[in-house]
């Protein structure tokens, strides 16, 4: 695909679909105070393309969503709070068109100096972006073509979708992937094709059923396999052990036996929990206990992995060649169950081989444990996107840049 480099944008306008898809919570004030950002993660990993556009001169228009308005306007999910984020970053002004793609948007546009850096309301709140409809998309996408000379996209956190800013425009316009973009599709197709071995896939969060076509694809390509958070409880149960209230997924026990003997034929190490944190309640505050896995009692639930299972899964990631983390060992928001995340993530970051963290809560854990990202090899900006990734699928937004001439 062509990346930023293979695109003329010196003095043109250039329109970028960034993902500033960022969590929010209330201001100082409440509710009705101004939104601030707890992690500005997907905002910085932006900032290399903005900045390289705005040195050659170019006229920068955004792209981007919050959250799920579904085609309704909301003040909540509005993104001044990016905007103004943005513009400390950049040490330049960046305002926000209301309109989208109206008449105040064509305006702000054109009064664009070079350099200069335009935000466009949330495209959400259009609801031809999202719509499964081509035409409809088709639409909206023509609106945003007539803004800019040219189309880069940036935001990996959506290329898995076919969506107007994301696939639609880029058949209109002169179209590349901009650094993040470019940067994420060539660490995950190298994890698909040739990874430096050991290959050490570390699973966890949690649902098995959200991992399903993950394992489905890398069972037969990895070294080790190993399995925590939520997931391992229905791969426990699979081995005919006892969860007691833990997280579950009865319906895919068949499945995961499935799984448990594909790795054995294909010789691969599939790594279990040997000891989970368990706990009376789903509450910071709950009693807890470090138990056997193989020793959950009625009552109890596992919210983490124990220390045993922490030292077991960093002997397995301690000589690998290739990492690969996606999801967190336990409910790393509370405290009481934040310590096997932050081992099994201190051990990653140990390790001499590429580590790739798959974007989503795993990327969030890392700022919320206050690890240094710069210990890992590629922080991923797309939870979603690099799960799809991982399962051989084809991403729309990556697809249409290829096809791009």
């Amino acid at each position: 695909m062509k990346s930023l480099d293979d695109l003329e944008v010196a003095g043109r306008t250039v329109l970028v679909r960034a993902d500033f898809n960022v969590p929010l919570a209330d201001g100082p004030d409440g509710p009705d105070d101004t939104k601030v950002i707890t992690d500005d993660g997907r905002i910085r990993a932006a900032l290399p393309t903005i900045r390289f556009l705005r040195d050659q001169g170019a006229r920068v228009v955004l792209v981007a969503h919050l959250g799920r308005p579904k085609g309704v306007v909301s003040d909540a999910l509005g993104l001044q709070p990016i905007a103004d984020r943005l513009s400390e970053l950049l040490d330049t002004d960046v305002e926000v068109a209301a309109d989208i793609t109206g008449p105040q948007a064509r305006a702000m546009v054109d009064a664009l100096e070079p350099g200069g850096v335009l935000l466009l309301e949330n495209i959400r709140f259009d609801a031809r972006e999202t719509s499964k409809d081509p035409a409809e998309r088709g639409e909206l996408a023509a609106e945003l073509a007539a803004l800019a000379d040219a189309f880069v996209s940036d935001g990996f956190g959506v290329v898995h979708r076919e969506q107007a800013s994301v696939t639609d425009v880029a058949r209109l316009l002169p179209a590349a992937a901009g650094r993040l973009v470019h940067r994420e599709a060539t660490v995950f197709t190298g994890l698909l094709a040739n990874p430096a071995r050991p290959y050490v896939v570390v699973l966890g969060g949690s649902k098995v059923s959200d991992k399903l076509g993950v394992i489905g694809n890398l069972i037969g390509r990895v070294d080790r396999l190993l399995i925590g958070g939520g997931m391992a409880f229905t791969f426990l149960a699979a081995q005919g052990h006892d969860v007691g209230e833990s997280l579950l997924e009865a319906d895919q026990i068949d499945v995961v036996r499935g799984f448990l003997d594909q790795a054995l034929a294909a010789g691969v190490e599939l790594v279990l929990p040997v000891d989970v944190v368990v706990a009376d309640a789903f509450a910071a505050d709950a009693r807890t206990s470090i138990v056997p896995a193989s020793g959950i009692e009625a009552g109890w639930r596992g919210l983490d992995i124990g220390p045993q299972t922490v030292a077991l899964f960093a002997s397995k990631i301690a000589d690998a060649g290739t990492v690969v983390w996606n999801g967190p060992m336990g409910v790393f928001e509370m405290v009481p169950f934040a310590a096997g995340t932050r081992g099994v993530a201190e051990a990653i970051a140990a390790c001499g081989g590429l580590t790739v963290v798959g974007g989503g809560d795993s990327a969030a854990a890392i700022r919320l444990l206050g690890l240094d990202e710069a210990d890992f090899g590629h922080i991923s900006t797309g939870g979603g996107a690099s799960l799809e990734f991982l399962e051989g699928k084809d991403l729309p937004g990556l697809t249409v840049l290829e096809e791009s001439t």
